[in-house]
């Protein structure tokens, strides 16, 4: 039993248990498990779920969810794993697993340094929460084969690894063949490309498909002319205003970017070099975030579907954690490019 000095003492200097609430409730420690736990129907009368209320208004006691839950055996939490979430792209994908999963599970996030990809022992590390189950964004077959989770995992933005677990895919070589297309009908025959230095599946998806499709309409990019940096508009902008000298003597008349972010470096520094966009240099990139509408001029864009993705992984995770079964193991959603006034110069 706490003593009348002991329930005096300042919150925050100690853990509050539900001994203590039950103390000042003057009820049993079950009576303040249910009332935490919203379980009192036909169980704990009207007086005591107010004095128990009144007691953890006072003290600050916090119900030890995760405590309970590992006593289950698994925990409530969901582990979103990304390889880099400076890429706004990636609040956009945490807002739709956010919304799927519902108020029932915890997201934590599980994420590494700018350029750096995740490392599987980094994640067992937090399988001593149980987790009820992993999300893994953009992930590497390496990492897949190293992790093996004993929690229901799904995959984001995996193409070609739908072997290790379900998956939920984004079309991005559709719609990077898409923008091959229409920088070849506006006349290019010179392009660049910048990449992302985390070397994931997607990226490398996206950038192939390009190539691949940029060379079959009489575009060309030579190595020399692909770049890599960390997902961030100055990096991006200097590693642009290091090659475009020599990528302008090479008669370069568009860039593509692995994401708007690296596109948004671009424009910045095309505009303090003074090259004009889209006159003398188209500029494109993937995701279609939201400033790319609002930019000056408009970032030409393949739309990626970011909350459709996060919303349509949880809902997979959720039904295997909840002992479903899929009806498909992998979805892919559909990319689409967007047009707009970095690309839209008159045909070349």
């Amino acid at each position: 039993m706490e003593s009348a000095e002991q329930l005096q003492q300042p919150a925050r200097s100690r853990r509050i248990t539900a001994a203590m609430v039950a103390a000042k409730a003057g009820v049993s420690t079950a009576t303040v498990s249910l009332v935490a736990n919203g379980k009192t129907a036909g169980r704990v009368s009207e007086d005591n779920i107010s004095r128990v209320r009144e007691a953890i208004a006072e003290l600050g006691y916090v119900v030890d969810g995760i405590g309970s839950s590992l006593a289950k055996g698994v925990s409530s939490i969901v582990i979103l794993v990304a390889p880099d979430i400076s890429n706004p792209f990636f609040a956009k994908v945490i807002a739709g697993v956010r919304e799927s999963l519902g108020p029932r599970y915890q997201l934590l996030l599980s994420v590494t340094e700018a350029g750096e990809s995740p490392r599987a022992d980094d994640v067992r590390r937090l399988m001593s929460l149980r987790p009820a189950g992993l999300l893994v964004d953009a992930p590497s077959a390496g990492f897949l084969e190293d992790l093996a989770s004993p929690s229901p995992v799904v995959l984001l933005d995996a193409p070609g690894l739908e072997a290790y677990a379900p998956s939920v895919n984004l079309d991005v070589a559709s719609g990077a063949r898409e923008l091959a297309a229409h920088l070849a009908d506006a006349g290019h025959r010179e392009a660049a490309y910048v990449d992302s230095v985390t070397g994931t599946e997607t990226f490398a998806l996206r950038r192939k498909a390009f190539l691949e499709e940029a060379a079959a309409r009489g575009i060309t990019v030579g190595a020399d002319r692909i770049i890599s940096t960390t997902i961030d508009v100055g990096t991006a902008a200097s590693a642009f205003a290091a090659a475009w000298p020599g990528w302008q003597r090479r008669g370069v008349t568009a860039v593509v970017c692995g994401t708007d972010t690296h596109a948004y470096g671009v424009l910045q520094e095309a505009r303090v070099a003074g090259v004009r966009i889209p006159e003398e240099l188209a500029v494109a990139g993937f995701d279609d975030l939201p400033y790319s509408a609002t930019s000056n001029p408009g970032l030409t864009s393949v739309h990626l579907p970011a909350t459709p993705l996060g919303l349509k992984a949880g809902e997979q995770l959720r039904r295997l954690m909840e002992g479903g079964v899929l009806e498909q193991s992998g979805v892919t959603l559909e990319s689409s490019l967007v047009v707009r006034g970095s690309t839209a110069a008159a045909e070349r």
